[in-house]
């Protein structure tokens, strides 16, 4: 079936209540976009936080008269928001697609150091016999090793050594962190998210790369078991908050492996985990930074053993 897009500025109009007025009208689905390139980076639990110049597009289904009906939304949706939405709108044709394969078209598969590999299920196999390829699915949750955060775990799982040890991948999102781990040789991966979409799809994509069986999943409410690897590709404010859960996790001598920290925080991240660490280095990409750590034997201290 074929869609119309109605796409305008959101000023100062209340979100919900567009997004309200827009689902009356028969919209199938609606987007907020950045139209500058503003990020906006760990909103406090709760917080709906936008872009200080954000886009609506509002997804209905083509009619007869296409323009006809567009024209009277967006006449009404003036009338009862305000601004001047008639004015600014812009209605186009959209072509029917199945919209959440449509980006794996322009996918390709990566490298990630000498010998791991990152490639959708399509793909031809790397020609190489040493290859350890992930194939990937990641369905809704994050994660396919295109940012940079990703590619400097994948990067860094690559260069260690993982037979028969143990790992945590805290914020799996799509797993593909923990599924490396396992192709690499990890014993044993628990993969921990508050986000029950990304344990099915770690999971899911655990089972179609054949490690599912040393693969399990937890929400982080339950009690993260002690590994000798820990990674968290989260963001900077969650992982100083998380020091005393992530620490736990860590044996003694184990490598912690920390990601989705913006390089103008890494310094803070790093002197957060100092006290119980040896940090081995700091790897910049882009804007991002991963850090790499190694836990010291260290007696007990407040929040943290």
């Amino acid at each position: 079936m074929p869609f119309y897009e109605i796409e305008f500025p959101l000023a100062g109009l209340d979100p919900q209540t567009v997004e309200t007025a827009l689902f009356e009208r028969g919209a199938s689905s609606i987007t907020l976009v950045d139209r500058g390139d503003e990020p906006v980076l760990e909103p406090r639990p709760g917080e709906i936080r936008l872009w200080s110049d954000t886009l609506v597009r509002a997804l209905f289904d083509a009619t007869a008269d296409t323009a006809k009906d567009a024209t009277r939304h967006l006449a009404e949706l003036e009338a009862l928001l305000g601004g001047e939405i008639l004015r600014a709108a812009r209605v186009r044709s959209v072509a029917d697609q199945v919209w959440e394969r449509v980006w794996l078209n322009d996918w390709k598969p990566m490298q990630f150091g000498h010998r791991l590999w990152v490639s959708p299920w399509q793909a031809a196999p790397p020609d190489d016999p040493t290859a350890v390829v992930v194939r990937l699915d990641p369905g809704l949750a994050f994660g396919t090793g295109t940012h940079a955060t990703t590619a400097l775990c994948l990067e860094a799982l690559a260069d260690l050594d993982l037979r028969e040890k143990s790992v945590v991948d805290y914020g799996c999102g799509s797993g593909i962190l923990g599924i490396a781990a396992l192709k690499l040789g990890a014993a044993r991966v628990t993969a921990v998210d508050l986000d029950p979409q990304a344990l099915l799809a770690s999971r899911d994509n655990a089972e179609r790369n054949g490690v599912s069986a040393n693969l399990m999943t937890q929400n982080t409410a339950q009690g993260v078991p002690i590994a000798d690897c820990v990674v968290a590709n989260i963001l900077a404010g969650p992982l100083l908050e998380l020091r005393p859960v992530l620490t736990r996790a860590c044996k003694p001598g184990g490598v912690l492996l920390l990601s989705g920290i913006l390089a103008n925080q890494a310094e803070e991240v790093i002197e957060g985990y100092r006290p119980w660490f040896d940090i081995v280095d700091s790897v910049r990409r882009e804007d991002w930074c991963r850090i790499r750590a190694t836990r010291r034997v260290t007696a007990a201290v407040p929040g943290v053993s």
